[in-house]
């Protein structure tokens, strides 16, 4: 092959990444509608006092976050970039929404950002790991048999 050749399809396969890019972009938007919409029924679900009126809204935010797992999955077939967003929403059939907040909303916060083919850049980014406690709950010293913990197996 000539190098003129080689340059073609490097600059074709870099042209076909970007409309793979942005074709996963849109639904990985199109299925963060749906978990903003589950997340928002959630939340009402949690401050309504009638257990009726709650379980209706339980019911109907679990059913946009499985609405938003079609366009997930695509997406992460499209770009590998949100294949985290396509697993926490696909894990919503058997872990609890409220388990899945935090990640579906950091998730979100990236593809409706100004720049989300970029990916998170810096500390405060959505989704950046950090050394310390999170708010999660967890840190290595409640881990039985850690090494912060004091104790061994």
């Amino acid at each position: 092959m000539s190098i003129p050749a080689v340059a073609l399809v490097a600059i074709s396969a870099i042209g076909l990444t970007g409309c793979a890019n942005q074709a996963g972009l849109a639904l990985a938007r199109r299925a963060c509608s749906h978990v903003e919409r589950s997340l928002s029924l959630f939340r009402v679900a949690a401050d309504d006092p009638s257990t009726v009126k709650a379980a209706k809204q339980q019911a109907a935010a679990l059913q946009q976050l499985r609405d938003a797992l079609q366009p997930a999955a695509i997406a992460a077939g499209e770009a590998p970039q949100w294949q985290a967003l396509m697993t926490t929403v696909a894990e919503s059939s058997r872990v609890p929404e409220a388990n899945l907040v935090t990640a579906l909303q950091r998730q979100c916060a990236v593809a409706d950002s100004a720049n989300p083919l970029l990916g998170p850049i810096g500390s405060n980014a959505p989704g950046t790991p950090s050394t310390g406690n999170s708010g999660t709950g967890a840190s290595s010293a409640s881990v039985p048999g850690s090494a912060a913990s004091g104790s061994s197996s």
